[in-house]
């Protein structure tokens, strides 16, 4: 178990900022997730707390002790890649045993601590099986043992689960969540897979263009996203958007075929903005057809009015496409019959579910607010 403390970490490739002023401390033995697009700076990150790149900037501390300038096998990091990188031609025990001959331990004391990780990876029947004999599930499982018999301070895993097919991934991402609770290691995952994302981790490290946009827990993180964004790459299907104008009071935000309802905590924000544009948003999974669509339209509460466009059945859900003035929507719900391709469809909204982004920055209005009030209180 380690605490981490990553301070104004920085890494520039050929002038071009790879990954720009990340600051972080874990808990000990907390799970961090490090979330983004390709290309935004997640494993550059992971090498260089691994010590497998060089930082241009910054500083790494692991339980208080700078390791920046340390070389890897002195930060006691293991690390699970993409592709496993076992050694095709030693067996499964012999892959797992590999470090610990390195450093010199007893032979009876590497036995005894292979055959204890094995069995807790169900790996014991496949111990003298050779990497080529296995399947992608089993050479994870023998990779994820490999780190494990080091008791090293910090795991680190660079995709574990990407080539791995969907049943096996969702099965695997559950054994390693279980593993690093009880183990109690202080882990960093990268991923581009946000439902990873949200089901494994103590906290997210949302990146984007080498930038840390918003590091919070997976449930803040989807319910109070810092800027349009994070709303966007978090959730899946994706955050709906939409033009909108905020009105009078900042109750309601309207536009073309739709009028959205903001959050009591929202609506002081928007008021101090009435009668200018934002972006509103709302997720798919907070939209619902309206029970009765006629005369919802000149109630208060909110809904969007539109074509139907594609129907798509989820077994027990569905999800539906529809065109509310020019902006395609995308709803998802409970099955239910007369869902039509053509037909019109009025869809409300959860309460408190739509959120405001400034057209300008894309932050987030609500966000915008808090952290201005939290400085007032500061300053007084």
């Amino acid at each position: 178990m380690a605490v981490v403390e990553i301070r104004n970490l920085k890494k520039t490739f050929s002038g071009v900022d790879a990954v720009e002023s990340l600051n972080l401390t874990t808990e000990d033995g907390e799970f961090i997730v490090i979330v983004g697009p390709s290309g935004c700076g997640k494993s550059t990150t992971m090498r260089m707390i691994a010590g497998l790149e060089e930082a241009t900037d910054g500083s790494i501390l692991i339980d208080g002790q700078d390791v920046t300038n340390l070389s890897p096998t002195d930060r006691d990091v293991a690390m699970v890649f993409q592709n496993y990188a076992l050694y095709p031609h030693l067996s499964v025990y012999e892959n797992m045993a590999f470090c610990l001959q390195v450093r010199n331990w007893p032979k009876a004391r590497i036995d005894e601590r292979v055959r204890t990780v094995a069995e807790s990876l169900s790996l014991t029947p496949l111990l003298q099986r050779k990497p080529a004999a296995l399947s992608g599930g089993q050479r994870q499982r023998v990779a994820l043992g490999r780190a494990i018999v080091r008791e090293p301070r910090i795991f680190i895993m660079d995709e574990p689960l990407s080539n791995l097919d969907a049943k096996l991934r969702v099965d695997m991402r559950g054994e390693i969540t279980k593993l690093c609770r009880r183990l109690k290691v202080t882990t960093f995952y990268v991923t581009h897979d946000q439902l990873e994302a949200l089901t494994m981790g103590h906290r997210i490290i949302v990146m984007r263009d080498g930038v840390a946009q918003q590091i919070d827990t997976p449930q803040r993180i989807y319910d109070e996203p810092i800027n349009r964004f994070v709303a966007g790459f978090i959730g899946s299907p994706s955050m709906n958007f939409l033009e909108a104008t905020i009105d009078g009071d900042g109750e309601m935000m309207r536009g073309a075929g739709f009028q959205l309802r903001g959050s009591n905590r929202m609506a002081r924000a928007l008021k101090e903005l009435s009668n200018r544009k934002v972006i509103a948003g709302v997720r798919p999974e907070h939209l619902f057809p309206a029970a009765d669509g006629d005369g919802l339209t000149d109630s208060a509460s909110g809904w969007m009015q539109g074509r139907i466009e594609l129907v798509e059945p989820l077994g027990s859900q569905v999800m539906v496409q529809v065109t509310v003035g020019n902006c395609l929507v995308v709803a998802q719900f409970e099955r239910q019959p007369g869902l039509e391709i053509g037909k019109t469809i009025t869809l409300q909204h959860k309460p408190d579910a739509p959120h405001a982004f400034d057209v300008a920055t894309e932050r987030s209005v609500l966000a915008a607010a808090v952290v201005e009030s939290r400085a007032a209180l500061v300053s007084a």
